[in-house]
């Protein structure tokens, strides 16, 4: 089921948040998500967050700024189940439009934005 961030959830979508991060950005200090994770709880808080949740376990969540897309993040033990295109899918329907920014050596998430019919338009 996918539904909107709850106060309940910050924790949890925060921590999947930067597990996700220091996984998949192996290429930036550890220190550089650590230091802003109470900056990305409170911005949470203030943002349009969707959650998908399955028994009333949050495993993952997409995060937009209008029609930017922040990010699209899934619990590692989640990741390649179908969860992340299910988030984008959901979203699809409710923007016009989406766009969004990924690090080069992110192959996996720019592999996957890709088959999901996003466009380079500058690196």
């Amino acid at each position: 089921m996918i539904r909107k961030l709850l106060n309940g959830d910050i924790d949890r979508v925060a921590d999947t948040w930067l597990k996700t991060n220091l996984k998949a950005h192996y290429f930036i200090s550890n220190q550089y998500w650590k230091s802003n994770y109470e900056l990305v709880k409170e911005m949470m808080s203030q943002s349009e967050v969707y959650v998908f949740e399955v028994d009333k376990m949050i495993q993952g969540f997409v995060g937009l700024n209008d029609e930017y897309i922040e990010g699209i993040f899934v619990s590692d033990e989640m990741q390649s189940c179908g969860i992340g295109k299910l988030l984008l899918d959901y979203i699809k329907d409710k923007k016009v439009s989406l766009r969004l920014n990924v690090y080069q050596k992110n192959a996996r998430a720019i592999s996957f934005y890709q088959r999901e019919g996003f466009i380079i338009q500058c690196e």
